[in-house]
């Protein structure tokens, strides 16, 4: 009679590992580059084993951002905050949005920069939960247009300019630089408050 497989057992682990492995290489040498012999060698398995979890390298790439996504609205979702004014939500949203990025630093570069590498079905996925995100800050831009709080004369293209620019953190940001990641939030704050036209 067999064993049954113990939870936590190897092939509990490999899924993880081999979704691990594909974003620190898709971040570090880009999608196209990466193959998925070197993916399996940097999870230490036989490439064919790879296919017993994924069928492709684009459903690889594809998970990664839908899981990426997926968390990231459930992370705004139970990030505590006021409901009341645009202008305590909004900085409620900065706050947010640079403390979760600057912690996934490599699922937000592949988020951002492989989304051109997605097969059309993904790209439409994909296309529908960042439009959520961006939904959760033009709610706040438009509550504060219409209370007079922000001056903005196009809400839509104000939302992805202001996501663009504290997404853009990442690039330069480094753990051991002249800012920590609170002092960072403040500066772009600022710069946002002037952005939606706050005094």
């Amino acid at each position: 009679m067999g064993m049954a497989r113990r939870t936590g057992s190897r092939s509990d682990r490999t899924g993880p590992a081999i979704d691990a492995a594909a974003e620190r290489l898709f971040a570090r040498r880009g999608y196209a580059a990466v193959t998925m012999r070197q993916i399996a060698a940097e999870v230490g398995v036989q490439v064919g084993a790879l296919y017993l979890y994924t069928p492709d390298k684009q459903t690889l790439l594809f998970r990664l951002l839908r899981g990426h996504l997926e968390e990231l609205l459930a992370a705004w979702n139970a990030y505590p905050g006021p409901d009341g004014r645009a202008d305590q939500r909004l900085e409620n949203f900065v706050r947010f949005h640079i403390g979760y990025h600057l912690s996934r630093p490599d699922a937000v570069f592949i988020a951002n920069m492989e989304l051109r590498n997605l097969e059309a079905r993904n790209f439409r996925i994909i296309g529908g939960l960042r439009g959520a995100y961006e939904g959760v800050l033009r709610d706040i831009l438009d509550d504060g247009v219409q209370d007079g709080t922000f001056r903005i004369e196009d809400t839509r293209l104000t939302t992805r300019a202001v996501i663009a620019m504290l997404t853009g953190v990442i690039t330069w940001f480094r753990p051991d630089g002249p800012l920590n990641a609170d002092e960072v939030a403040e500066a772009y704050l600022d710069m946002v408050k002037r952005t939606v036209g706050m005094t």
